[in-house]
């Protein structure tokens, strides 16, 4: 069985997509971009303040069903930039203090609506 997940606490999907499907033991978080679901609008043009919003919005669809950063086992940071590296980790440091999530990260040639940064997260869930 699945269960799909949606709060009005991170941004609403942009296309066929669920913000996050829970299967089994795991939570699939879709990627976030770093929309501020009050008001639909990407957040500052940095990669500091972009990174903190896609985690926010992770952290929210996290805590709509009873779940904390935590949970995370694996991420995957997509950059438009790899040179924003560490500034990206700086910020994804704050949210991830022990027992890291495994990570990826790569640079793309973009993202929708411009993004600097977007992130997908599983989490364990049982």
């Amino acid at each position: 069985m699945k269960k799909v997940v949606a709060t009005t606490k991170a941004p609403g999907a942009i296309g066929p997509y669920s913000q996050a499907i829970v299967a089994g033991d795991n939570m699939y978080i879709s990627g976030q971009l770093p929309i501020n679901p009050a008001t639909g609008e990407l957040a500052e043009a940095n990669i500091q303040a972009q990174t903190k919003q896609s985690l926010e919005n992770i952290k929210a669809i996290l805590e709509s069903e009873g779940f904390s950063m935590k949970n995370v086992v694996k991420t995957t940071v997509l950059m438009q930039n790899i040179g924003d590296f560490g500034a990206m980790n700086e910020v994804y440091a704050e949210y991830f203090t022990e027992e890291c999530p495994a990570r990826a990260a790569y640079e793309v040639a973009k993202l929708p609506k411009g993004a600097l940064v977007e992130i997908e997260a599983i989490a364990y869930v049982k």
